[in-house]
């Protein structure tokens, strides 16, 4: 095992070794539904995604958790706001977050719980707690003594008392021990709606936030599981409090390694919420709204251009910086069609089978950069899931194959043995980008602006026979022409083809 993670709660990267050989448990702070999801809320779940499917490759067997909270202030107050019943505002508002992960290429997800249907594993964890003496009840709330824990703070290196700076519960102070002790259970307030109302020992009432995540991640991959994930905005005060609940209950270490990713920086104008533009610039971020305007690969490229400790800038800058980079991706992928004849999605033959063949030089050497660059990804990954690292070596496999096509002249003079290498080193190269969740289908199709293919085609056609009357200056006027407004002629062996920039 050469795997290494950094590890939040001791600061240094360890060696990666499962509490239970051959099985990962994993669990990532899900979405609070209140609201539709932005960008910033893609980050983790596709983050994960590439992390189960590395773990995946490597041989275990990965169980996945990401849970939804339904039942939260902030869910409740949105519902009020918009006249509507907090159930149906979370149940639909999760349907959009599924369907918005699933176009992400995030579908890996083992099982996404609802606080609202686990009330009762959270009213056996808290009943617990107070049998430990580690919570207390006052008035139908009860609150969780951070004074009980003695390793309170372990994971932020923060104190008690700066627990309540930035809390979610808003309770009065006065009705806690310490200012530090934060809600397990919250008394129903008399205007809240039915639906956020539960039975308990304690009176009607509902969940904290914090055991929320404590309960759910127990329930369904035990007491101690290896890898727990969020956002770094959650470190503390969420998951600081879920390992003092959890440990509290159990005795036991909550999760073995910590992993946080980094967050999400907008480079958009600042405008205040009472600008009749504010509106307008949050529903351009929401990520429905990006992914009916942007190619979802380049979403999830772009996310994945970062290593995930690393925080990601989004913007018009970064977008077009990571487009252009995918696109090496796509034309390398044309080309392999092309020379090839054969899907470059469907490619399964990899340069591995290639080993025993009797190669020429240029075929050899090939084969051995690839296999190289193969080696250099894993590293990258083995390295703390360093996905900017591996995109960096996929960009390596692509220039290594170009160059083969290129010395070879493969596009208009191809030979068996190397139209069959280079379908090999393609194989290879969308095996590893399917590592990270990328070249799993083609992309579709994009709008043109106006500039139809049959257009193009007629331009391609008109330079042809400039190019047979030997009128090589208009010719080369249309080539470059077209090049200024991004659109690109490329000669091959069936004829001269186009593609948009």
């Amino acid at each position: 095992m050469t795997l290494r993670v950094h590890n939040t709660i001791t600061g240094e990267k360890e060696l990666f070794k499962p509490i239970h050989p051959g099985k990962v448990g994993i669990y990532l702070c899900g979405p609070t539904v209140y609201r539709p999801a932005h960008i910033g809320h893609a980050v983790g779940p596709v983050i994960f995604d590439v992390i189960k499917r590395y773990l995946t490759f490597k041989g275990f067997d990965v169980t996945w958790i990401v849970n939804v909270t339904d039942v939260e202030d902030k869910l409740i107050a949105e519902a009020e706001r918009c006249g509507r019943s907090v159930s149906e505002l979370a149940k639909e508002l999760e349907q959009s977050y599924v369907d918005c992960m699933r176009a992400l290429g995030v579908r890996s997800i083992d099982r996404m719980p609802r606080a609202s249907e686990h009330i009762d594993t959270i009213i056996e964890h808290i009943e617990k707690l107070i049998e430990r003496d580690a919570a207390y009840e006052v008035d139908g709330n009860v609150y969780f003594d951070v004074t009980r824990d003695a390793d309170y703070g372990k994971l932020s290196n923060r104190k008690p008392e700066e627990q309540f700076e930035g809390t979610r519960d808003g309770l009065v102070k006065s009705a806690k021990r310490s200012p530090g002790d934060f809600a397990l259970w919250k008394a129903a307030k008399p205007h809240e709606p039915d639906d956020v109302k539960f039975d308990s020992p304690w009176g009607s009432g509902r969940p904290g936030w914090h055991i929320e995540c404590s309960a759910m991640a127990m329930k369904y991959l035990g007491e101690t599981f290896d890898i727990h994930g969020g956002g770094l905005d959650l470190k503390f005060p969420h998951h600081e409090n879920e390992i003092a609940q959890a440990e509290s209950a159990t005795g036991k270490p909550f999760a073995r390694f910590w992993l946080h990713n980094g967050l999400t920086r907008f480079n958009t104008k600042k405008i205040s919420k009472s600008d009749p533009d504010f509106e307008k610039m949050m529903d351009s971020l929401q990520l429905s709204s990006l992914l009916k305007k942007h190619n979802p690969e380049l979403l999830r490229f772009l996310i994945l251009q970062s290593q995930y400790r690393s925080p990601i800038d989004f913007s018009s800058d970064t977008l077009a910086s990571a487009e252009k980079g995918l696109k090496t991706f796509y034309r390398l992928l044309e080309r392999l069609a092309r020379v090839t004849d054969t899907d470059p999605y469907d490619m399964v033959l990899q340069l591995e089978a290639k080993r025993g063949e009797a190669l020429n030089d240029e075929c050899r050497k090939l084969m051995n950069d690839v296999l190289d660059q193969r080696v250099r990804f894993l590293e990258a990954m083995d390295d703390d899931f360093n996905t900017a690292g591996a995109i960096a070596v996929l960009f390596e496999v692509a220039g290594v194959i170009n160059r083969f096509l290129d010395a070879l002249r493969l596009e208009t003079h191809p030979d068996e043995p190397s139209r069959s290498m280079a379908q090999a080193a393609g194989g290879s190269f969308v095996f590893l980008a399917r590592l990270l969740g990328l070249m799993v289908q083609p992309p579709k199709q994009q709008d043109h602006d106006g500039r139809t293919p049959e257009l193009l085609d007629l331009f391609v056609e008109v330079r042809k026979m400039a190019r047979e009357a030997k009128q090589f200056q208009l010719a080369d006027h249309i080539r470059d022409r077209l090049a200024e407004n991004g659109v690109v002629l490329e000669d091959r062996k069936d004829g001269t083809g186009w593609r948009i920039e």
